[in-house]
């Protein structure tokens, strides 16, 4: 007969091979730690911070901290511009469009270009030329995404006080409509949200424009929200970001300054959306951290949709669809624009690079024919 210690030690040592082929299934998302190759390196964290106070400081006394991107700025004239603010780790394939949609407005605009720096992209003549931005390595489904945006909002506050709205795109989107009436879509119109319930006195003040919002999408039901939740671990959001209050949305929208404000003011919400996730399929935090941080913040400043039409039939790998230049008509620009919630769509994407030609064959007479 063996003795009970004996049978005790010996049942423990082959217990545990068991235990360690086992244990990834019982240990619950906190215990496991998350493995990511997109982690944001602690220099890179200090020059964004950098960054960033600057831009809060700007909106205190912009006198008292010039901008080091000043030669950005397109000029001083006080009317309020658009910042358009464009995310690419590719060459810039319709320049030559966004050329035309820009020409003759300069004193109503500016342009900043965050180029991963990893990429070999081309800088464009034209209106593009020195709008590039210093700039970081970007992956997609990762906080990377997050900073380039955050570093493109707080270049663009630092460097002209002029600049009221902020809109992100990227190198697949084009414009479905003439600058004019984008600018007046954004600034001047008290009509083009259509789903406002506010009336013309809340919007205006002595008859001029006085109350704008954010146009954002943040939805608060959605396929896979919960695993996207719970992508860092089950309760790794809390308590700052309750499950109840996760959003998802479009990562191209435009921003009011205030808003803007409050994305490169945040520190909060931040440190739970760059953390690492240990399940890198259900983790885009470029799709949850603008949406949750102002919907947390001013929901009633927020539209709740977009302004970027995408079409998301025949997704591959979470892209939506692509248009290849066959499908460019002025047709599909005409339904591109047609919106639920506005006037109309004012940008689209996802559009190969070969649509460029006949893009640009269509411009004059569909594209910026408003």
């Amino acid at each position: 007969m063996f003795s009970t210690p004996f049978v005790l030690s010996f049942s423990l040592l082959l217990s545990l091979p068991i235990l360690f082929l086992l244990a990834p299934r019982f240990l619950s998302p906190l215990q496991q730690q998350p493995q990511s190759p997109f982690l944001i390196s602690p220099s890179d964290e200090q020059d964004d911070l950098s960054l960033f106070n600057r831009a809060s400081g700007s909106a205190i006394n912009n006198n008292n901290n010039p901008s080091r991107f000043s030669h950005l700025s397109t000029g001083s004239n006080p009317k309020r511009k658009i910042a358009f603010l464009f995310l690419t780790n590719t060459d810039l394939h319709f320049s030559p469009l966004w050329d035309q949609f820009f020409t003759g407005n300069s004193h109503l605009y500016n342009i900043y270009v965050h180029a991963d720096p990893t990429v070999n992209v081309t800088n464009p003549h034209g209106v593009f030329e020195g709008r590039f931005i210093p700039a970081k390595r970007t992956y997609r489904a990762s906080a990377t995404l997050v900073s380039a945006t955050r570093r493109l909002l707080a270049t663009a506050i630092i460097d002209d006080p002029a600049n009221g709205f902020f809109a992100v795109l990227s190198q697949y989107c084009v414009p479905l409509h003439s600058f004019r009436y984008v600018y007046r879509s954004l600034v001047v119109s008290r009509s083009f949200d259509s789903s406002s319930a506010e009336s013309d006195a809340e919007l205006t003040r002595l008859g001029v424009r006085a109350k704008y919002k954010s146009f954002i999408e943040i939805l608060s039901k959605s396929r896979n929200l919960w695993k996207r939740y719970t992508a860092r671990g089950r309760f790794a959001m809390m308590p700052e970001v309750p499950y109840e209050q996760f959003r998802v949305g479009s990562q191209f929208f435009v921003l009011t300054r205030r808003h803007a404000l409050v994305v490169v003011k945040d520190r909060t919400l931040w440190r739970k959306f760059r953390s690492p996730c240990y399940k890198e399929d259900e983790c885009y935090p470029e799709e949850h951290y603008f949406p949750t941080l102002l919907s947390m913040a001013d929901p009633n400043g927020c539209t709740q949709y977009t302004l970027t039409r995408v079409n998301w039939t025949g997704t591959t790998n979470g892209h939506p669809y692509t248009y290849g230049a066959a499908e460019v008509s002025p047709d599909l620009i005409h339904r591109l624009r047609q919106s639920n919630h506005s006037e109309s769509y004012l940008f689209a994407r996802k559009f190969s690079p070969d649509c460029l030609e006949p893009l640009m064959d269509i411009a004059k007479k569909a594209i910026f024919r408003d």
